[in-house]
């Protein structure tokens, strides 16, 4: 949250009013993703605007870009206290400085705090320490390779990437919990010394994965979808600590 505000969950705390964070997603359905649904079953509520993405290529990207601050002061005229751009590839791809272009124009836009799940990310990272990370991702070549310009630029050291090179999104929602083990197993043999690693897509469902990798690999896991929820809820204050999902819920 950016000094330009005050903080949302004092605010909300005095009116009585649930607080309710706005998500812009990258398909079509306006429709909540199921994580924070599943993290956050009480205390907070869920609005979401969808963009239309169908590639996850930059080509896509332009196509939808320009829809976000639209669709960010659209969540605010429905109630929404803060919003987050739930797509990790359309924060990156442009790189970091676009990355805070984008935050400020959804907080022109809606006149709220807002965030982006590749700053989910990052801030996941810095609260688990972690520096030298290996990397899974949907992505084909082109986009893995602004993720790891993307995690340079923002301090961090990439050590190996591997992916399931996937263009069409609607492939993503296609992708199993043993197909996510799989890779995250290639990634996590292909650099030893990494001391954690990235699930990058928020369309990746992660969250039966997480603590199973963690186990296997002894390192924590950061995945797009989990830090996105994560990042989201403390928009507006809310604590976002959860057990059994691994070590940033954890709050470790």
């Amino acid at each position: 949250m950016t000094s330009a505000f005050a903080s949302a969950g004092d605010r909300l705390a005095k009116t009585g009013h649930l607080p309710t964070i706005g998500m812009i997603v990258p398909p079509k359905p306006d429709i909540v993703p199921p994580e924070p649904l599943k993290l956050y079953p009480e205390g907070v509520r869920f609005l979401a605007k969808g963009l239309g993405l169908t590639s996850l290529t930059p080509k896509g990207y332009d196509q939808v870009i320009d829809r976000i601050a639209e669709a960010s002061a659209e969540l605010a005229e429905e109630g929404a206290d803060a919003i987050a751009l739930m797509g990790t590839s359309i924060s990156f791809y442009r790189g970091h400085a676009f990355n805070a272009e984008l935050v400020a124009s959804m907080e022109k836009a809606s006149g709220l705090p807002a965030t982006t799940m590749s700053n989910a990310v990052i801030d996941a990272l810095g609260q688990l320490g972690a520096r030298r990370l290996t990397v899974a991702t949907a992505y084909g070549d082109e986009v893995n390779q602004r993720l790891a310009d993307f995690l340079r630029e923002s301090g961090f050291d990439v050590l190996a990437l591997e992916s399931l090179g996937i263009v069409d999104v609607d492939a993503v929602f296609g992708v199993t919990s043993d197909d996510l083990l799989a890779l995250g197993r290639r990634a996590a043999k292909a650099a030893p010394d990494a001391d954690a690693m990235v699930l990058s897509c928020g369309g990746l469902r992660t969250l039966a994965v997480t603590t199973p990798l963690e186990r296997e690999t002894g390192r924590p896991i950061v995945s797009s979808a989990v830090a996105g929820a994560w990042a989201a809820v403390r928009l507006v204050g809310h604590n976002p600590s959860v057990a059994g999902y691994g070590r940033l819920l954890a709050g470790e």
